[in-house]
């Protein structure tokens, strides 16, 4: 009896429930909630196959609860809503709440779940929104993270940056202070020291000048007698002291030492080269004039040694226009060994051509500079040596033929003293003086051969000891 009635419930629950329409809940991927019965609806056998769970409230047997009888008037009982819990319930409602099977279940799930859908919509704008924020301030926080980062590189670099100028401004305070202290001081006393010694030579060259005032009140007087000589030079004139020879210069005269020498006597000495006393680096004017010590008195009363000087382009310009003129070149070597050349025609023109050299007529064993340039030069190198038909030159006046006007192109002012240079030379009696005779061009002011130099001789590195010229009148030999 209570099977039957029990068969009878779960057949009315069921027909009750019939109306659902499951299939608008269905949801793929889960198991079909209408999978263990028939998809026809006759009447099927029911076998009892499965576990049934006991019925709600039971105590392991069901026991019907019989209705009380009313009393008096029929109450209506208020229909009792039973809570949402996601079960079913009876056929009869009076029974109560059904524990929920697989098709209540999955009915309050969709009825839920359409409420969590609302939510879900409702909710993804916000949580998108909430996304973009929190991207835009997590990018926000690594920038700001970043910059800390960069700032603190920044600030450590600076730090060991000011450190080390601290450093550097301890040392430079400490050299200052050295300096200030130390070195300052030291340099002062040996400036004053300096100063002192200057001051003192000055005091010194103030006294001489007062001296040199004091003794020139009275006209200069010379200590050698000088004889006078009037009219022309004669031929080997066997003199050996200063002679003083009248003629038309404007200055009344001109001194010349007049020496006679062994081989050749009767000279005219018109300049002399001994020992590098006299500077011939000089100017225009003054190998115009003249220049240097004619001779020294040795005690005889007159001076019979000669000195070194250049007797003057005026008037060995006016001796040589005189008449037929010859020149002879003595020349000596630091080993005591002697040469000559000698030239029977030579003559110095006016200044109006700027004192134009003419020779010819060589004879002698020094070699001819003159006429033939350097023998050691070839083609134009050697043309460029001949000195001959050439224009007198000085540092201040450039007569030469090496670029003529370019003032860093002069042979006077790189050769040491005036001559008939042409590009440059291959002879040069006024060039520097230098001592011992071989020199290099490190020695040179200018790096070129400017001592005293006959190059056919001994070649252009190599300054002469001494070195003469001499002049006479020529008197062609008799036949």
């Amino acid at each position: 009896m209570r099977t039957l009635l029990l068969l009878y419930l779960c057949v009315y629950a069921a027909r009750a429930q019939d109306d659902l329409e499951y299939d608008d809940y269905d949801v793929s991927g889960t198991v079909n909630a209408r999978g263990h019965r028939p998809s026809t609806r006759g009447r099927d056998v029911y076998t009892n196959n499965r576990y049934s769970p006991p019925p709600i409230g039971g105590r392991g047997r069901y026991r019907g609860r019989p209705t009380p009888a009313p009393v008096g008037q029929p109450q209506v009982q208020e229909k009792q809503e039973q809570p949402e819990s996601g079960g079913c319930t009876h056929a009869s409602e009076e029974m109560g709440v059904l524990c929920p099977n697989g098709c209540e279940l999955k009915t309050a799930l969709l009825k839920q779940e359409r409420n969590v859908k609302t939510s879900i919509n409702d909710l993804k704008p916000r949580v998108d929104e909430l996304s973009r924020s929190t991207n835009h301030i997590f990018n926000y926080v690594n920038s700001i993270s970043n910059s800390l980062r960069e700032r603190q590189r920044l600030f450590d670099d600076n730090g060991r940056a000011v450190s080390q100028y601290t450093d550097q401004v301890e040392e430079q305070h400490v050299y200052i202070k050295e300096t200030v202290d130390t070195v300052f001081p030291s340099n002062i006393r040996v400036l004053q020291g300096v100063l002192e010694k200057v001051r003192q030579k000055i005091q010194r060259l103030e006294k001489a000048i007062q001296a040199q005032r004091e003794e020139c009140k009275e006209p200069c007087k010379t200590k050698c007698p000088i004889p006078v000589v009037s009219g022309e030079i004669k031929q080997r004139i066997r003199v050996t002291e200063l002679v003083f020879i009248i003629n038309d210069i404007n200055d009344g005269g001109l001194s010349v030492f007049k020496r006679t020498s062994s081989i050749f006597p009767g000279w005219l000495l018109i300049q002399s080269r001994l020992d590098g006393s006299v500077d011939f680096g000089r100017r225009w004017d003054e190998y115009r004039r003249g220049f240097g010590n004619i001779g020294f008195d040795t005690g005889k009363g007159h001076c019979e040694t000669p000195g070194e000087y250049w007797l003057g382009n005026d008037r060995i310009s006016l001796l040589t226009k005189m008449g037929p003129t010859e020149v002879l070149i003595e020349m000596e070597d630091w080993t005591g060994a002697k040469v000559h050349a000698q030239y029977n025609q030579f003559t110095i023109q006016s200044e109006t051509s700027n004192y134009v050299l003419a020779v010819d007529g060589y004879s002698g064993t020094a070699g001819n500079c003159f006429l033939d340039g350097s023998l050691e030069l070839y083609g134009e190198n050697r043309t460029m040596t001949i000195h001959n038909g050439m224009m007198f030159s000085t540092y201040d006046r450039d007569n030469d033929n090496w670029t003529p006007g370019d003032p860093s192109k002069q042979c006077s002012k790189e050769d040491g003293g005036g001559w008939w240079y042409n590009r440059c030379h291959s002879a040069n009696p006024n060039g520097r003086y230098y001592m011992g005779g071989a020199y290099t061009r490190q020695m040179a002011k200018h790096g070129t051969d400017d001592g005293v130099v006959w190059m056919n001789w001994k070649g252009s590195w190599y300054s002469l000891k001494a070195i003469s010229m001499k002049i006479r009148p020529y008197f062609p030999p008799s036949k």
